[in-house]
């Protein structure tokens, strides 16, 4: 029969067990160079020689307090590492010795002081060239971990998140209008401004050195992936495009017609945005998409698509941001959405002023940094960054009406 203090030893490595968390390599981030290593979900983080770059973990811990911190890594016999931790303004060094199988080198506990989003930065200290080491898992462990939150998973994307804006019942909407303000927009950033049922208007960050306006429509059918599937009857077509626009297909997330510009668009710059749709018979709707040029102070083209099986007017209008490359997902994206208006067919003007908030499944449970809100009069979406902000899935936000719809003087629409 087993004694009281074996029995209360067992419990107390069950409850130790039990708090212990392991955040995987593969959801750690890379800095400066977002790929100055190798990120797989099968190996974690392998090829680490630059004692420049640095793994970034990021984690909300929701009770302070003592934080034991280790980490999980491969290391060939004989072979050794020294590393650097870094958590809560807290330093603490340990040497990783190499062996046959995995090792654990334990770098001792933290203080975490309040509650939040903590940044866990691990350093190589070894010379140039010197492997740092395979890594498996940071492991944490200690009150601290109670109720803590890390994403787990190898997507390392910032949530995408939505705005949807009403729509008057049985009113035909032949425009959509919506400005967008950038303030944070790091690479693979896409703001979504004009979105509607069939497809989507905005800007994205490609490059340090390369920014684009975007207009593209959805083809009709149910093809996801390929767009050399779709009949003629179910390709949209283009009809204009605007001077320097390229066009072409998309596929991967439905299929379509797609069109961009290359163009230097600012961050902090107000950009203006104006979808429109004019139904050519019950069967299809011609989608144009326009685009205020800050440089020129004039409305310009971007493209004009022909879209089958169609035959209405604007519907299911919304905004979004997305994090399209999960190299780079800590990094915070905002902007301002604002100054929204419907113009319907017979040309009158309504004002948008409430809208509501949505996520994609990344931001259900995963990636809890996402938000949004009414800043300076306008709406703003936030995601990314590990900064404190929450807003409840189909939460609605109302912004003060301006009350002066936009003066338009589109160019006139040629088809070819």
């Amino acid at each position: 029969m087993k004694s009281f203090s074996s029995i209360v030893a067992v419990l107390l490595v069950t409850v130790a067990a039990q708090a212990e968390l392991r955040v995987p390599a593969f959801t750690a981030y890379l800095d400066p160079e977002t790929r100055g290593a190798s990120v797989s979900e099968k190996s974690g983080i392998t090829k680490w020689t630059n004692p420049r770059l640095k793994v970034l973990w990021f984690g909300e811990i929701k009770t302070p307090g003592k934080l034991d911190c280790a980490l999980a890594l491969r290391l060939p016999a004989n072979a050794t590492s020294k590393l650097r931790l870094t958590v809560d303004g807290q330093t603490h060094e340990a040497e990783a010795k190499g062996g046959a199988d995995a090792v654990v080198v334990q770098f001792g506990s933290f203080a975490i002081k309040q509650a939040g989003y903590q940044r866990f930065t691990l350093e190589s200290l070894n010379a140039a060239g010197q492997p740092a080491g395979e890594l498996d898992a940071l492991i944490l462990d200690g009150p601290a971990t109670t109720d803590a939150h890390f994403n787990l998973k190898p997507r390392r994307n910032a949530a995408s998140v939505h705005l949807a804006y009403p729509q008057p019942k049985d009113t035909k909407v032949a425009a959509f209008y919506c400005e967008v303000t950038a303030q944070e927009d790091p690479v693979a950033t896409y703001y979504e401004v004009c979105g509607w049922h069939r497809g989507y208007f905005g800007m994205q960050v490609n490059s340090p050195t390369e920014r684009r306006i975007i207009f593209s429509v959805w083809d009709s059918g149910g093809e996801a992936v390929d767009r050399k599937k779709v009949g003629d009857e179910n390709r949209t077509t283009l009809i204009a495009k605007g001077e320097g626009v390229s066009s072409g297909d998309f596929g991967n997330e439905g299929t379509g017609g797609h069109s961009h510009l290359v163009f230097p668009w600012k961050t902090g710059e107000p950009q203006r945005f104006l979808v429109t749709a004019q139904p050519t018979n019950a069967t299809a709707t011609i989608y144009s998409g326009y685009w205020f040029r800050p440089d020129t102070h004039k409305w310009m083209l971007i493209s004009s698509w022909r879209a089958p099986k169609d035959g209405s007017w604007l519907r299911g209008l919304y905004s979004f941001s997305e994090n399209f490359g999960g190299d780079n997902g800590h990094l915070r994206r905002k902007a301002l959405y604002g100054n929204q208006w419907l113009r319907t067919e017979g040309g009158q003007w309504q004002e948008v002023t409430t809208a509501s908030f949505s996520h994609d499944g990344t931001g259900k449970a995963d990636r809890l940094d996402r938000f949004m809100g009414v800043e300076n009069g306008q709406f703003f979406l936030s995601q990314g960054g590990f900064v404190a902000g929450f807003t409840k899935y189909g939460e609605k936000f109302t912004r003060p009406a301006l009350g002066t719809p936009p003066v338009l003087e589109l160019p006139f629409l040629t088809t070819h």
